[in-house]
This record gives structure tokens, C-alpha cells and sequence, in this order.
């Protein structure tokens, strides 16, 4: 049995990656302060064990990492709309934190972190569908944030010989995803909105495009990277499905009672993965179709 440490255990993503360690017979430390208001409420699994801590209280969370085979940090102040009305926040949970992790994990002897980032750090500028070698171009504090501790990853590699690796997250969605609120991620705020008789809710025009990715393909690849042997560390990875819908596509898939409101600034206009190299390096395949899982919840 191996020990693994997950931060952000008890949200979204992270949950389900600790119910498939569990699943499997490992032992399992969640670190997640829940300080996330975009959820109802928080998953715990009875199996593992679960620490409020902050991520950035380097000398509390320090001693969790013994003996710990490979540490899943998701931990992040993780909504774009957020993160502009507080930079300093994000930056301080998702750069500063992330290098807490980092050290915590060198210093503790931990073989391998698998860091959660996001495809919002290809901006407006790229062609899609976007490819890992393209520049950042960062477009509000949450990517900056992120980006930054992408980079972090990597320079732990290479000076430390920490062996990380890096996911870009394509608009996960799917069971337990945040619901509250009016910046939650478009499917969930749409599927929330149908159950409680009210329009959906549309930033303008509707055409933005989307790589909606579901959850339980995201996981499958963090537990690939977990042990899959790579030739280098401190890559980045997109994960995506290679093809993408517009938030007016997924409405019609729920509901045709929408409405338009404010437009918002500091978002990208289309995303789309190109996954070749999740594919080659990783063995890994996404299975879940966005049209099959919607007509499954309605």
C-alpha cells in the first residue's frame, strides 16, 4: 500500500481522485482548508484522512509529507472573476502555496507532485487548438497565479530533482462540480438554474467556445501520471477532449429558456485541446462525451 497526499481533497476534482486511491487500497492525507464558496458542501471519504489546514502555513503542513509517495496538489483559488476582484489572494493560495507544497515534498522526500493547472493560460493570442509548446499569455491573476506555479513545478525538477508533472484543465465538469454562485462553471450553474425553474443564464453573445472535459477523465490521467516513467519532468500536459462546444450548443442540450447578462472581461474567447501528447506520453484517452453525460442528468 502507498501513501498519497491530496490538497483540495475535499473539492470537486479532488475528491474523486482520492475516492479512486482509496478505491484501490492506498492510504490517503487530504490537506483543504475549505475555503471555497462555490460549494454546498465538501466530499469526504471515511477511509482517508482529512487536515484544515492552509497550504501556505508551510510549518503546519510540513510534516504530513512523510513517507508520502506522490502528492496530487489541486489546492488553488480556482474561478478567473474571483481572482480579479482579489489578486493578492490568488496569488498568495496559488503561487505562494504551491511552492509550500513543492518544498514540503522536496524536504519530506516525495517522489513525484502532479500539479493542477489550467488551459486559461493560453489567453487570446494562441491558435487553436492549443498546443503545450505555445507562449503563455495570461490574461487576469488567476492564470498569472497558476502559470506561475507551472513554472515552479518545473524549476523544482530541475534544480531539485522533484519529479512533478503539470495538467491543463480544459473546463472540467461532471458529478459534485461547484454550483453556487453566479461565476460557477457554465454547466453546473446551467443544470442548478434548470432544477430551479429559472432561465439560463448567458454572457454575451454565447458563442464563446469551450473543451468541456469531464471529471473522471481528468482523474484517470492524474493516477497515469502518478507512475508512468518519463523521459522528463516538469512538462506541461492538456487535458481536453479535441473538441469543443459553444455555451449556446450546451444550453440548447438543457434548456431553450435563456437570457443574456453582463458581459465579463478576462476570458478567453475559445478553448480547444490539443491532446496528442497526453495520448503518447501518459496512455491516456478522455471516454466521456458532453452530449451523452447531459442527457443522462436531465
Amino acid at each position: 500500500m502507498k501513501k498519497y497526499l491530496v490538497t483540495g481533497g475535499a473539492g470537486f476534482i479532488g475528491s474523486h481522485i482520492v475516492d479512486s486511491l482509496v478505491n484501490a487500497g492506498h492510504g490517503v492525507t487530504v490537506i483543504d482548508d475549505e475555503s471555497s464558496d462555490a460549494h454546498k458542501y465538501f466530499h469526504y471519504n471515511d477511509k482517508a484522512k482529512y487536515y484544515k489546514y492552509d497550504i501556505c502555513d508551510y510549518d503546519r503542513i510540513k510534516g504530513l509529507f512523510d513517507n508520502v509517495d506522490t502528492v496530487f496538489h489541486l489546492a488553488a483559488e480556482s474561478r478567473i472573476q474571483p481572482a480579479i476582484n482579489n489578486p493578492l489572494k490568488a496569488v498568495k493560495t496559488n503561487t505562494y502555496g504551491t511552492c509550500s507544497i513543492l518544498q514540503a515534498a522536496r524536504e519530506a522526500g516525495v517522489r513525484r507532485v502532479v500539479y493542477s493547472s489550467t488551459s486559461s493560460a493560453y489567453g487570446l493570442e494562441n491558435k487553436i487548438p492549443n498546443v503545450e509548446i505555445q507562449p503563455d499569455d495570461c490574461l487576469n491573476p488567476y492564470s498569472v497565479s497558476k502559470v506561475s506555479g507551472e513554472k515552479l513545478c518545473k524549476m523544482y525538477s530541475d534544480l531539485f530533482e522533484l519529479e512533478t508533472v503539470v495538467f491543463r484543465y480544459f473546463n472540467v465538469y461532471g458529478e459534485r462540480q461547484p454550483t453556487r454562485g453566479q461565476y460557477a462553471p457554465v454547466i453546473g450553474l446551467f443544470l442548478e438554474q434548470l432544477k430551479n425553474g429559472q432561465s439560463l443564464t448567458i454572457v454575451p453573445d454565447g458563442e464563446q467556445r469551450r473543451d468541456f472535459t469531464h471529471v473522471s477523465d481528468v482523474v484517470s490521467a492524474n493516477i497515469l501520471a502518478s507512475t508512468v516513467k518519463m523521459e522528463k519532468y516538469g512538462e506541461v500536459f492538456n487535458l481536453g477532449t479535441g473538441t469543443n462546444h459553444s455555451v449556446n450548443e450546451l444550453a440548447d442540450l438543457i434548456s431553450k429558456d435563456t437570457v443574456m447578462i453582463d458581459p465579463r472581461v478576462g476570458e478567453s474567447r475559445e478553448t480547444l485541446a490539443n491532446i496528442e501528447k497526453a495520448k503518447t506520453v501518459l496512455g491516456w484517452e478522455p471516454k466521456v462525451k458532453l452530449e451523452d453525460w447531459i442527457a443522462s442528468q436531465l
